[in-house]
């Protein structure tokens, strides 16, 4: 499964990731800053360590499991 995660600090200057299920593919790097741009500017998010004050990063994770028969 792959996920797009988005990385803000917070006022602690603490990283803060969201992650989304299946990304929209190939990624488009200025759709996701212009999201992430939204999200601190609406403050649409929130975190234990308070507001999100900046954008931090984006990525695609993906996390392959195999099972082993016993």
């Amino acid at each position: 499964m792959r996920k797009l995660e988005l990385k803000f600090l917070n006022e602690e200057g603490r990283v803060v990731t969201y992650s989304l299920d299946n990304p929209v593919e190939p990624a488009d790097p200025e759709t996701i800053q212009d999201t992430m741009e939204t999200i601190l500017q609406e403050n649409a998010l929130y975190s234990t360590g308070g507001e999100l004050t900046e954008i931090h990063s984006a990525r695609i994770v993906e996390r392959i499991v195999e099972d082993i028969e016993l």
